[in-house]
């Protein structure tokens, strides 16, 4: 049903546009300013065949556009609920894949401290000692304790 509607719906589509070419202009020569007295946009007199051709192919052709609009809806739900019929006649019939054992991804081991520049490294169980910063020497304050003064240069020998 809807290859015969797409193929008349086709050829509707390829007469109406012959209908409509062949028919002659109301006016040639109001569309290049001239002949304004001429009733192009007055009433309209008794329609020739080919406008009566054109306004009846126009209405079958809006028939077949709804009609085809309306069988691919009810086409395209058909197709929809088969699908999803078939997609649960799949999952029903695949068994559940088997969790994997644990034996196959060993667990890893925890990696050795190792000691940072000559530091004893930390006890594996020992909690992180965090010592509170001093706010004076982290805001570019005047640290507590004096700095040392600079090393003097040890005198060369001979020199007073």
């Amino acid at each position: 049903m809807t290859v015969f509607l797409t193929a008349l719906h086709v050829l509707l589509c390829f007469a109406l546009i012959v209908i409509i070419l062949f028919q002659p202009g109301k006016d040639d020569a109001a569309a290049f300013g001239g002949g304004g007295s001429n009733q192009a946009y007055g009433p309209r007199g008794q329609g020739n065949l080919l406008s009566r051709a054109t306004t009846v192919m126009a209405g079958l052709f809006m028939v077949t556009s709804i009609s085809l609009a309306y069988l691919s809806g009810v086409e395209g739900s058909a197709e929809k609920d088969e699908l999803e019929q078939r997609i649960k006649a799949l999952e029903a019939e695949a068994p559940a894949p088997a969790p994997a054992p644990a034996d196959i991804i060993p667990a890893l081991p925890s990696p050795a401290p190792v000691p940072v520049d000559g530091l004893a490294a930390p006890a594996a169980d020992a909690a992180p000692a965090i010592a509170p910063a001093d706010p004076a020497s982290t805001m570019g304050g005047a640290s507590p304790e004096p700095a040392a003064p600079p090393a003097q240069p040890a005198p060369a020998p001979g020199s007073p």
